[in-house]
């Protein structure tokens, strides 16, 4: 996929796509504040600005903007970084963001597996809620199988993209 450099960027259609996307991530379950900050620090060219920056694009207050970035700061979507030569600190999206989200979503699947077996061994496996129990922890182990192989192919296939 060719990006083309010599288009403008469009303020307004770029905002759109903030608000949009931002509503998405609120509709999947992510904090509203924090999937605005989210959305804005992807599409900004740098993938990092500063509190200020932040607050001027969205047009939220400082508070906002600390309550929404401790959020992703927590959930390891977004680092702090101290400006260079200054005391300032930039929110910079992490650089494998999704690969490192999703395989950190693997390691919450098998924290979920091992305590779902036991739960299903305590309940007793031929039980209706320890065969459900156990049901469920089968498909986290097929979940995590499964999202290790899709990560192997999205390393291969990224390195076939063309993305300037």
């Amino acid at each position: 996929m060719d990006v083309d450099v010599d288009v403008e960027r469009n303020e307004e259609a770029v905002s759109r796509f903030v608000e949009r996307f931002a509503a998405q991530l609120t509709e999947a379950g992510m904090q509203r504040m924090a999937a605005r900050v989210f959305a804005q620090l992807l599409a900004s060219d740098g993938g990092a600005m500063t509190s200020a920056e932040l607050g001027e694009a969205l047009r939220i207050s400082p508070a906002a903007v600390s309550g929404a970035v401790s959020y992703l700061t927590q959930v390891s979507m977004v680092s702090r970084e101290r400006e260079p030569g200054s005391r300032r600190d930039r929110y910079v999206l992490h650089n494998e963001l999704w690969y490192e989200t999703f395989t950190r979503r693997d390691q919450i699947l098998t924290q979920w597996e091992k305590t779902l077996r036991e739960g299903a061994a305590g309940l007793g496996t031929n039980t209706p809620a320890g065969a459900r129990v156990a049901e469920t922890a089968a498909f986290f182990e097929f979940m995590q199988g499964e999202m290790l192989r899709m990560m192997d192919r999205w390393k291969e296939h990224k390195a076939t993209l063309d993305l300037g």
